[in-house]
């Protein structure tokens, strides 16, 4: 402690804060917090650094003619890419197996947190091939639906829509591989970045795209088919949550999202909650609120929802 602190925490203009008692009662609930995780075996959180530079790292061998360095080859550009694989998954592999100890990973002697960290991470390393094909339907989609693309690699380099779906794609493989904290991290980042919210739970068919994208949110078990475009402020969330009967406390893992069939156009606004499904083809007006089924081939207006009989209540 600081000489500056004792006189400080020893002056009459600090005593309203009652800093001893505070400090006390912050050691206990740490005590207590330490001892819990103690009791699940575990060592050490992920880091938030090294799950940054991961996300880099995927970008980069993912694109690396955009995103990895500037001087590189034709060449180069494999030797590049094994490089910085090899690097960003071994990061990954560490950052999955402390996940895999925080939330206290079966220690029954039949697979050690290592060892199944090191299957996660090659299972997700075999998925890359099949994520990079998906992105570029993805960013084809963009410069196909979006008249003021002038370019793919403006398209790469400067959609927010991308950025989120690159990200929830990458997400989307580790929550299925079973480290969703890991997953809600990339998932988070890409939120923080582009305002656009997809948890990595939800299924994302072949060329999404999310024209300008802010205030977007995609809730966990939402169902996206093919081809379906999404404008900003878009809501797929839950109309209510089940809880059990007994204590109160939510259901986990309910299907409350709503499915979007293929080839489904949503425009700004609008807010569509519950399981319901939007049919094929069909179109969702700006700024409308849903909670029913829409069959196939629908064209749905403000006029139209202001006629029909909605329920109250939404969550996200």
């Amino acid at each position: 402690m600081s000489t500056t602190y004792r006189e400080n925490a020893n002056s009459d203009s600090h005593a309203p804060w009652q800093l001893d008692r505070l400090v006390a009662e912050l050691r206990v609930s740490r005590a207590a917090s330490q001892q819990s995780r103690n009791e699940k075996g575990i060592r050490e959180m992920p880091s938030n650094e090294a799950l940054r530079s991961i996300i880099e790292g995927l970008f980069a061998a993912l694109f690396p003619a955009h995103f990895g360095r500037p001087d590189l080859s034709e060449e180069g550009i494999d030797y590049f890419v094994g490089q910085t694989l090899d690097a960003t998954l071994r990061e990954l592999q560490i950052q999955v197996q402390r996940e895999l100890q925080f939330e206290g990973h079966p220690r029954d002697g039949s697979e050690s947190p290592r060892a199944r960290a090191f299957e996660i991470t090659r299972e997700f390393a075999l998925r890359l091939p099949r994520v990079r094909a998906l992105l570029e339907k993805d960013i084809q989609a963009a410069y196909q639906g979006d008249p003021a693309a002038k370019s793919i690699e403006e398209v790469r380099f400067c959609y927010p829509g991308i950025t989120a779906i690159t990200n929830h794609r990458l997400a989307h493989e580790l929550y299925q591989l079973g480290v969703p904290l890991l997953a809600r991290f990339i998932a988070e980042s890409a939120h923080s970045a582009t305002g656009i919210d997809i948890h990595p739970g939800a299924q994302i068919d072949e060329s999404f795209f999310i024209d300008h994208g802010t205030g977007v949110v995609i809730g966990e078990t939402a169902r996206i088919g093919k081809r379906v475009r999404l404008y900003q402020a878009v809501t797929l969330g839950a109309k209510l949550f089940p809880v059990n009967a007994s204590d109160g406390t939510l259901v986990k893992g309910v299907a409350r999202h709503p499915i979007v069939e293929d080839d489904v156009v949503i425009y700004a606004g609008a807010t569509i909650l519950g399981r319901i499904t939007i049919g094929r083809g069909s179109t969702i007006g700006g700024n409308v609120w849903i909670t029913s089924d829409i069959p196939a081939g629908s064209r749905v207006t403000q006029a139209l929802a202001r006629s029909a009989s909605f329920d109250d209540g939404a969550g996200i």
